[in-house]
């Protein structure tokens, strides 16, 4: 990957889409993870106004300091860029009060987690009207076009996503380049839905590396008869998940009525 190209046009390509649409500027969703450290940073690149949000939700101490790590040193390096933080934990256990209960705990787990993806994503249209921003995302090819490992309506509700055509490993390529903090850097990754340590790998099954790996031998047209041992499993599990996920990918589907019905 030619980084500084690279960089350089998705940068242009922010400012030239928020200049076509009228808007004012950007607000993002910061994590403390690489994907919202490298959009926020590309954003405040642009020189257009950047809100840059923190919206925790029971978040691990080490996600929410790595979060104001990042905003604290956007801040000195652009003057553009301003932030503010959110606590949704009350509204989010409010919620719940109000919500029914499941015996089946794996699957109430992930519903709340998606929840709390939804109540992120209201609250960064709820900045972005008031201020006439557009909500950036910050979701990257594996996880967009891969794999479908967001929430949808939640972080997968957004009006631009400027990373989405880069994979997990140009990510980082892409945040040592720009200057994103060490600490994510270095940080395994995470979506932090269940205010627990549980990394994506946890999650999903496999690496960011072998979801690539997975992602570029589908491409190729391979088949699972083509692998064997490990490949074979993540192959494997790659396919199952872009096939099941396929209904956060694709325009929704709309049921069109006949001119004429026979």
């Amino acid at each position: 990957m030619q980084v500084e190209k690279v960089t350089d046009y998705i940068v242009k390509w922010l400012k030239q889409y928020a200049l076509n649409a009228g808007m004012d500027g950007f607000v993002v969703g910061v994590s403390g993870g690489i994907d919202s450290g490298v959009t926020s940073t590309l954003c405040a690149m642009t020189g257009l106004k950047t809100l840059c949000v923190a919206m925790p939700i029971h978040q691990t101490k080490s996600h929410v300091n790595r979060a104001q790590e990042h905003i604290t040193q956007l801040q000195e390096r652009f003057s553009n860029v301003t932030n503010t933080q959110v606590d949704l934990t009350p509204v989010f256990e409010t919620l719940k009060t109000q919500l029914p209960q499941s015996n089946q705990t794996d699957i109430l787990q992930v519903s709340l987690a998606n929840t709390r993806a939804r109540l992120r994503m209201s609250t960064l249209y709820y900045f972005a009207g008031l201020h006439r921003f557009l909500v950036v995302g910050t979701g990257n090819k594996v996880e967009d076009f891969g794999v479908g490992f967001y929430t949808k309506y939640g972080d997968g509700g957004v009006d631009l996503s400027p990373i989405a055509d880069l994979v997990k490993s140009e990510v980082f390529t892409l945040g040592k380049h720009i200057k994103v903090p060490t600490a994510i850097l270095e940080a395994e990754p995470t979506d932090g839905l269940f205010g627990d340590s549980r990394t994506d790998e946890d999650q999903i099954g496999a690496s960011y590396d072998e979801l690539e790996w997975a992602m570029k031998a589908q491409d190729l047209g391979k088949s699972i008869n083509d692998f064997t041992g490990r490949k074979r499993e993540v192959f494997n599990l790659y396919t199952k998940l872009n096939k099941a996920n396929q209904h956060k990918m694709n325009p929704i589907p709309i049921c069109k009525i006949p001119m004429n019905f026979s």
